[in-house]
Parts: structure tokens; sequence; C-alpha cells
């Protein structure tokens, strides 16, 4: 795989506009698996550091430093929670409410290794929060699609695909905490005559990184760092919108 577009860089940053599947860095059961960090490491050396992570199945902004006082600054906002993130979710099912907050403590499940748990104690706090941006209602019983943006304030492993799932709507096309949803054009356009082998139109994980703001760790400005949404993403949001729905 080549290396995934830059969406900034100086002498100090260098963040890129990661696909979804692609590992941010080795896999801890297969090593042979194509990494982002391996990929960045051949092309600009291993002086360049990654300072967070996102699931291999969600697509976005991922930051790496340059030098080692910017790694030690960015890293600092990182664990000190004032780095403001801004995720995009298409659901399987609408919230009820247009804006809510999800607050649980999470850890990961022990009958299923790498899947994470809701527990009421011995785990570690998660909140985020959750706009509803646009509702889009389906026929014949099948439940609504929205989409929503999500504000998590902590950065736990699957933080927003559990906390969405745990409030009964799931991510479109979450094999671990979702179901068996798959969005056809010939569901929501009338007399559409699909075909037998008729694909999604999003057949990955419906979540994507679409904003990272922070302070520069030269300049001390604020910084934001925008991914545009995936052509899939962006493609199953043009039919939502043209074949029914309500903002």
């Amino acid at each position: 795989m080549p290396l995934p577009p830059i969406l900034y860089e100086d002498d100090a940053l260098i963040a890129f506009d990661k696909p979804s599947g692609l590992l941010i860095a080795p896999d801890r059961w297969d090593k042979s698996r194509e990494n982002l960090m391996d990929l960045v490491h051949a092309r600009f050396g291993h002086g360049v550091a990654n300072v967070h992570r996102i699931d291999a199945d969600t697509s976005g902004v991922v930051l790496c430093t340059k030098t080692k006082p910017a790694l030690d600054f960015v890293s600092g906002q990182f664990q000190a929670k004032t780095v403001a993130k801004v995720y995009h979710a298409l659901t399987v099912g609408m919230p009820p409410a247009d804006e809510f907050e999800v607050d649980l403590v999470l850890k990961e499940d022990d009958a299923k290794p790498g899947r994470m748990c809701v527990v009421k104690k011995h785990g570690k706090a998660s909140v985020t929060r959750c706009q509803v941006l646009e509702r889009f209602p389906r026929a014949a019983g099948r439940r609504g699609i929205a989409y929503v943006a999500c504000r998590p304030l902590t950065g736990r492993t699957h933080q927003i695909r559990v906390h969405l799932a745990a409030g009964g709507t799931p991510l479109l096309n979450d094999p671990f905490y979702g179901n068996e949803t798959v969005l056809l054009l010939s569901e929501l356009k009338r007399g559409y005559k699909g075909r037998e082998d008729e694909k999604p139109l999003i057949g990955r994980l419906a979540l994507h990184a679409g904003e990272l703001t922070f302070r520069h760790p030269v300049t001390r400005e604020p910084l934001t760092v925008v991914s545009p949404l995936p052509n899939d993403f962006a493609v199953a949001l043009k039919y939502l919108r043209k074949f029914g729905g309500e903002r």
C-alpha cells in the first residue's frame, strides 16, 4: 500500500489521512500485517513518531511528530485530554435525543480478547459527547440511519463504538458491537432494480476521524487538522439525503 495522503506538514508535525483497514502500528497478534508507521518510517525515517491511535477500521486524521520536543508537547496534550477530536459516524437506529453524552466504565472483555465491554467497576472511565446531524428513517420496518458527530473526551479503545452500541444505536458495519445491517441503494430508492450481487453503499466501519484541534508545539497557537469524508462515506450520505430523511 502507498503512503496515505498528507493532510498537514511542517518542520515539527506531519498528519496523514489514514484509510479504513490500515493499522497504525504492528498488530500484537500478527506482526506481518501492513501498518501506517512502517510505511512512514520507510519514507521519513524513525525520527517520526506517532502520538495517538485510531482503530484500524476507522479512517481519518493520524498525527505524528518529527522531533522529540514536539512529541513531548503534543503527547502531553493528549494525556491532559485537551485535544479536541471530532468523529463522524453512521448509526443503525436513531438516538432518541439530538444531543447526548455517554459516560461509562470500560474494560477489555475477558471472554473476547481485543474487544471492550461495559462494567460497573474495575475499568476505566470514558465519556463521549454526541450530536445527531441528520436522521434518515427507512420504510418496511427497517431501522433508520443517523449521521452523528462524536466528540470523545477520553481515548479508550473502541470507545465510540461501545458507547453508541450501548445506547442501542451501533455503528453501521461494526462486526464487534453491531449487527448484520447493510446499507443498499435498492432499499433506499423506490423502483431500483438491484443486482443479485449488489454491494453496500459503504462496506466498512462507518466511523471517520474528521478533526483534531491542539496547540502547535512551536507556535503554541491552536491548530485544527481536518480530514474530508472519504468517498464511500460521502456517497452513502448522498444517497441517504437524496432518497429520504429529515434534517
